[in-house]
């Protein structure tokens, strides 16, 4: 991996909320700091787009999630939790984030993708091919081997729990709300994740980080 990083990179940031979610959950039963995601991925480079790839219920209950996203200045991508006869669930963000992804690459050098899905593979080897640096942040242990090996750069959370996991008295607040199957293959994980608020966020370019 041969990722160039410099204060002058247009970054674009785009979030498998599930994934993260259950991988925290299932290997370190907590919850993913968001703030210290964003944080890490722009790594002090100019932040053009940032989003997060979530699914919603008829109950209502993300919206304090969504509400902690919009502090950060990342914009919630939502959609409809699918629930079939005999209660067969269903939500699923790949296309839509990679269209996303896709969509805004050529305003950014550098993308990273917080994933550690192995379905994003052809992606990433797209996005490479285009000329767009591709990073991945994701928890090591439950990320597909072959997405790190596609990636220009890939960051292990579960090298550093402290600094991406968020301990129970500083919120609350547990996104129940976050359906799919938990991952079992690394090469093909499902999704999840939950948020919270950091210190010294970078600024969206052109958003309105108050959320108004």
């Amino acid at each position: 991996m041969a990722a160039i990083k410099h204060k002058a990179q247009r970054v674009g940031l785009f979030i498998d909320t599930q994934n993260l979610y259950h991988s925290a959950k299932n290997l370190f039963r907590s919850r993913v700091n968001f703030g210290a995601v964003l944080k890490e991925a722009v790594a002090g480079r100019v932040l053009v787009h940032a989003a997060a790839y979530v699914v919603t219920t008829e109950s209502g209950e993300e919206k304090a999630f969504f509400d902690a996203l919009t502090k950060l200045g990342i914009e919630t991508k939502t959609k409809d939790l699918q629930i079939f006869y005999g209660g067969a669930k269903k939500a699923d963000w790949d296309v839509g984030m990679a269209i996303d992804a896709v969509k805004f690459a050529p305003k950014l050098d550098a993308i990273v993708l917080a994933t550690g899905d192995g379905d994003f593979v052809p992606l990433v080897e797209y996005l490479k091919s285009q000329g767009t640096q591709v990073e991945v942040i994701s928890f090591g242990k439950s990320a597909s081997g072959r997405l790190r090996e596609a990636a220009d750069d890939f960051i292990d959370m579960g090298e550093s729990p402290k600094t991406y996991l968020l301990s129970s008295s500083r919120s609350p607040y547990l996104p129940a709300f976050i359906a799919g199957n938990q991952p079992t293959d690394p090469d093909q994980p499902e999704k999840g994740d939950a948020d919270d608020d950091d210190e010294s966020m970078p600024t969206v370019v052109g958003a309105d980080t108050d959320g108004k």
